[in-house]
């Protein structure tokens, strides 16, 4: 199967985040055996979802993994112009969901398995692709743990999220997380026998609030835009009626941390101040939603070095977006993202991806494989 095949292929599957996704992964496995890879399934905790560690080589020598995750953002907008779980070719581009984010990115790097089949290789090529990266890198976390049983430490991850094929050296890190606050529901005449959740979540806002106008005072990091960590929170919710005093109240919160910050720690002020509520009688839900930190390459770094070599593009200093690369890095191996397509298709309506942009991934990926010999 050429590239477009495989994509075509990977895209019919609707490897929604948060859902089971046996039938991708089944597929993949099955057919990087055929290509006589060693294949690792890893079950998640959940059940119904799995990680792949595909192997070409010898598993005792140190090489490179290609990174990416299986999983893709629902695809409810009406705009669509078709099936976005059927892949559409017209004229260069080719539509569907996950072709740029990134399922291009895994056709280009399963396109590389029948190249690479029965030759003698001194490195190995590895293949980890993941699931439920759109919620947050839930996936991976679980793949990386199972890595020093399936293989020496490898020399370097390449995170195959698009960026026009131009290796990118740091990311923030991102902790999310979920509070809830119950109170006890009453008429509003008589809010001296009820307990009012939203005025509960007020006081917890003042702090996310007064922790945000901290954060802008740095420390700073100028590679970034902005140039130093944040605090946000992007959902609320809580009552039912202006005569009704609310019984409950949420929000979902998020930082996103410069290199040397933990995203957690950051949060730790705002859960603090929603503990302290249970003093006045409010029931507290704390939820950590995801987190994964900041990723931040050396770029004299000798992976640094392989990427500008095999893409041909010099290093870009950071992005705003964040992705799995600070998790393998974590894991203690240099990482990067280098991967085809354009984030500003990602996550909407008519996504896609060009042969073009196929077609040199694969060029770059021939160009590491010749470091494997």
């Amino acid at each position: 199967m050429d590239c477009v095949a495989l994509l075509e292929k990977l895209i019919g599957f609707p490897s929604l985040v948060g859902t089971g996704n046996h039938a991708i992964a089944g597929w993949i496995a099955d057919y990087a055996s055929t290509h006589g890879a060693a294949v690792h399934l890893l079950p998640g905790p959940e059940g119904d979802r799995a990680n792949l560690f595909i192997t070409l080589g010898p598993v005792d020598a140190r090489g490179y993994i290609l990174s990416g995750h299986m999983d893709v953002v629902r695809a409810d907008e009406p705009q669509w112009t078709s099936d976005p779980f059927t892949l559409r070719q017209e004229g260069a581009r080719l539509y569907g969901r996950g072709t740029s984010d990134m399922k291009g990115f895994l056709a280009a790097s399963l396109a590389l398995l029948p190249k690479l089949a029965g030759k003698r290789l001194k490195r190995p090529l590895h293949l980890a692709f993941s699931y439920d990266e759109e919620a947050g890198c839930r996936g991976v976390p679980h793949l990386l743990a199972h890595l020093p049983a399936l293989c020496d430490m490898p020399l370097g991850a390449i995170i195959g999220e698009p960026s026009g094929l131009q290796p990118i050296l740091a990311h923030k890190g991102k902790a999310a997380a979920r509070l809830t606050v119950t109170g006890k529901s009453g008429h509003s005449s008589r809010p001296d026998l009820a307990l009012n959740a939203i005025h509960g979540l007020s006081q917890v806002l003042s702090t996310c609030l007064s922790v945000s106008a901290a954060l802008e005072k740095g420390p700073f990091d100028p590679t970034f835009a902005p140039a130093y960590s944040t605090l946000q929170v992007g959902v609320i919710s809580g009552g039912q009626a202006v005569n009704i005093i609310p019984a409950d109240a949420r929000i979902e919160l998020e930082v996103r941390a410069i290199a040397g910050q933990s995203p957690k720690d950051l949060l730790h002020p705002v859960e603090r101040a929603a503990e302290a509520l249970t003093e006045a009688g409010y029931g507290v839900d704390w939820v950590l939603l995801s987190e994964y930190p900041a990723l931040a390459l050396d770029p004299t770094s000798a992976l640094a070095a392989l990427a500008r070599e095999i893409s041909g593009q010099e290093p870009l200093a950071a992005v705003s977006y964040g992705t799995e690369a600070g998790l393998y890095q974590q894991a203690g191996m240099e990482a990067i993202i280098c991967g085809p397509g354009d984030i500003a298709r990602a996550h909407k309506p008519d996504e896609f991806i060009t042969r073009d942009e196929l077609i040199a991934c694969e060029a770059m990926l021939e160009r590491l494989a010749a470091h494997l010999f």
